[in-house]
């Protein structure tokens, strides 16, 4: 078993093979700095090998919010001043890809404000359930910056071209409801039932064939990057061989027409 312990600003738990990993910046709304990406990249280094994990799941602490993006006194002062800064985004563009690869789903709990760097990572997370309360939105362009980290792609897949634009361009929030609508998040859902409705979608996962799941992930994630469907499709054939040829397959479908 793989130890999750020893991170500066986040937390990692693993129970009944479920991880859940939570900012502990609540003062600046668990803003995402260097210390921040480190920690969730070496958390999701480990994650990744530990195969009993069947999902994962981030949140923020508190109530205010589940991320408010990069901590921006990180990016004061003239160009010349940044000489780091090329590296950094690099860092941010590596660790947002990570819960997009990660062999697990991940589920994103937004427990309030999802905004800038915060919304991009919860993006390459698999699914994301927010409070009614909760409120997203890229305001870069309000610091005179633009999306990073893949997200401009990302943002189009999820939401189309024309409501990417209309979020990045304005700088402004949306609710949860909206969210909801445009497809951005799963589920919009009052708080009380926030842990409930996140539990409900682990307790379907695990439910099913646990290997089936993350190889279906395996195939979404290509279907959605594949340059076109015949690439899509060669790999998703060669998946569904390697999950026939499985024990969990023969052993889910003997329970099956034994239920008969």
């Amino acid at each position: 078993m793989v130890s999750h312990t020893a991170y500066e600003s986040i937390s990692v738990d693993v129970e009944d093979s479920i991880a859940t990993i939570e900012f502990h910046r609540p003062e600046v709304y668990n803003a995402l700095n260097d210390a921040v990406m480190l920690d969730l990249s070496r958390a999701f280094d480990e994650i990744q090998l530990d195969r009993e994990i069947d999902a994962v799941v981030i949140t923020g602490e508190g109530e205010d919010a589940f991320s408010a993006g990069a901590d921006i006194t990180e990016y004061a002062g003239p160009a010349e001043e940044h000489a780091h800064q090329e590296d950094r985004q690099e860092l941010f563009y590596e660790m947002y890809q990570k819960p997009l690869d990660c062999h697990a789903p991940v589920i994103a709990k937004v427990n309030g404000y999802c905004v800038g760097g915060g919304l991009i990572f919860a993006m390459f997370c698999d699914m994301r359930v927010a409070v009614e309360d909760a409120k997203f939105g890229v305001p870069t362009a309000n610091i005179g910056q633009i999306p990073t980290g893949g997200s401009n792609k990302r943002a189009i897949e999820l939401v189309g071209e024309a409501k990417a634009k209309e979020i990045v361009f304005t700088a402004g929030f949306i609710d949860a409801e909206e969210a909801e609508r445009i497809g951005l998040i799963n589920h919009a859902v009052p708080r009380e039932e926030l842990d409930s409705t996140v539990d409900g979608i682990i307790d379907g996962i695990q439910n099913t064939g646990r290997n089936a799941v993350k190889n279906s992930k395996r195939a979404l994630n290509q279907a959605a990057q594949a340059p076109d469907a015949e690439s899509a499709r060669e790999f998703e054939e060669a998946l569904w061989w390697e999950q026939f040829a499985s024990d969990e397959r023969r052993e889910l479908v003997d329970e099956f027409n034994e239920g008969e």
